[in-house]
């Protein structure tokens, strides 16, 4: 393939790179010598922080939640830049950039699919047509339904029940009931989100009511590169209890059994072809019921991974996620083998009730890192999503059981004063 270069290299356009996973993409594009570009709104673009606005090489300012428009804007734009490929950090914005690949002929994903990775019940009618194993699910519009639904439906959903929206991502809005006594706020909590800030970007007000899958959660993550899947090392993921089940910690390696492990890796990179995933990265979610060794696939998002997950994986084993994805888009062999095999975990500091963030101390210990992400003064939420989240903590260690250990010695010492 023949690029059309600049002074750095060849172009990249990133819609939205503002998601949690830009600064990582900002660090690929100077690793590869990659010119980034962003399309985004011109207001959102005015607050971005000083380390994005000035990686950028341009930027095509449209409105992202008209098609036509932003299709337009965005092919003269990769025209005029002689744009090479297209990635989208955003998750909501991943069906937009499949149907910008195909409009200005770059590598891209298959836009008759790629909804899927956007919509969960598109996503759940993907994963039927293609017998990849998933929770069963139902659609409600409003309490009333879900009650009469979960009450009903011959095969029985069952109690609990996970709740979530249509269209949302970083745990917002996701609850599990133990029964119908709290369904109908579920579902209310649920259809709260109407809108994608900060573009506007209206969202499907349904409700999906997913049967819950019991068991130890993992995530894996998938890049493919011309329709050929290069899946990565899978990675345990820590959850709280109880009604919202907020991410707490991931660990890479995961732990499982070599056989285990290859069969999450092989379902994940079905999961991510499923949904259309051609040229670009997968973060793929599983649950493995007890005594099984059958990952069951919860959700698939055609994006980087977010909870500094690319910091992880790069610190066990060498891998750069963001490169990989970079080189997929442009429509190259991504580099996935480890070069080392190390462990890392990552553990987040979460608050036992919202109110104002007093005080926050994060000791250092070697082979760990801190970073906090609320100051003292600011709202700190209700810990019922991943807002919620005061800081974390990386440690790398040479087995999964020590990095994980050490983490969470960093965080048993931290200092967390919410008044």
């Amino acid at each position: 393939m023949t690029f059309s270069t600049g002074p750095r290299g060849p172009g990249v356009l990133v819609i939205e790179p503002m998601g949690n996973a830009g600064r990582f993409l900002v660090e690929a594009a100077d690793r590869l010598g990659v010119r980034l570009y962003a399309a985004t709104h011109k207001d959102v673009h005015d607050g971005y922080p000083d380390w994005l606005r000035t990686a950028l090489a341009g930027v095509c300012a449209t409105d992202l939640t008209d098609v036509p428009r932003a299709l337009g804007d965005m092919a003269a734009f990769c025209r005029e830049h002689a744009v090479a490929g297209i990635a989208a950090c955003f998750e909501l914005f991943t069906p937009l950039a499949a149907l910008l690949a195909r409009r200005v002929g770059l590598p891209g994903n298959d836009p008759r699919l790629a909804h899927a990775a956007r919509n969960k019940i598109r996503m759940g009618e993907a994963f039927a047509a293609d017998a990849i194993p998933a929770p069963r699910w139902a659609v409600v519009h409003d309490a009333a339904e879900a009650h009469r639904v979960a009450r009903e439906r011959p095969d029985g959903l069952g109690w609990p029940l996970v709740v979530k929206p249509a269209e949302q991502g970083g745990s917002w809005g996701v609850s599990v009931v133990d029964g119908p006594d709290r369904l109908g706020d579920a579902v209310d909590a649920a259809r709260r989100y109407t809108r994608a800030q900060p573009h506007g970007l209206a969202l499907d007000p349904r409700v999906l009511l997913q049967e819950y899958v019991a068991g130890e959660e993992y995530s894996c993550d998938t890049v493919v590169a011309s329709g050929v899947a290069y899946p990565l090392p899978v990675v345990r993921k820590d959850t709280t209890g109880g009604r919202y089940r907020v991410e707490t910690g991931h660990t890479c390696p995961s732990g499982l059994p070599a056989p285990v492990a290859a069969q999450v890796r092989h379902t994940a990179a079905r999961a991510a072809l499923a949904v259309g995933v051609r040229n670009g990265i997968a973060h793929t979610e599983v649950k493995i019921p007890p005594g099984t060794g059958t990952p069951y696939v919860i959700e698939t998002g055609a994006r980087l991974p977010g909870d500094n997950l690319c910091e992880v994986v790069e610190a066990a084993t060498g891998v750069s996620e963001a490169v990989a994805h970079l080189r997929a888009v442009l429509g190259l062999v991504p580099d996935t083998v480890p070069r080392r095999a190390d462990a890392a975990a990552i553990r987040f500091l979460l608050p036992e009730h919202g109110g104002v963030l007093r005080r926050v101390d994060i000791p250092d210990l070697p082979g760990t890192h801190g970073e906090v992400h609320l100051r003292p003064g600011d709202a700190v939420p209700e810990p019922a999503d991943s807002t919620c989240r005061i800081g974390h903590v990386v440690a790398r260690a040479k087995t999964p059981d020590r990095a994980g250990a050490l983490a969470d010695r960093v965080v048993a010492r931290s200092r967390v004063e919410v008044g």
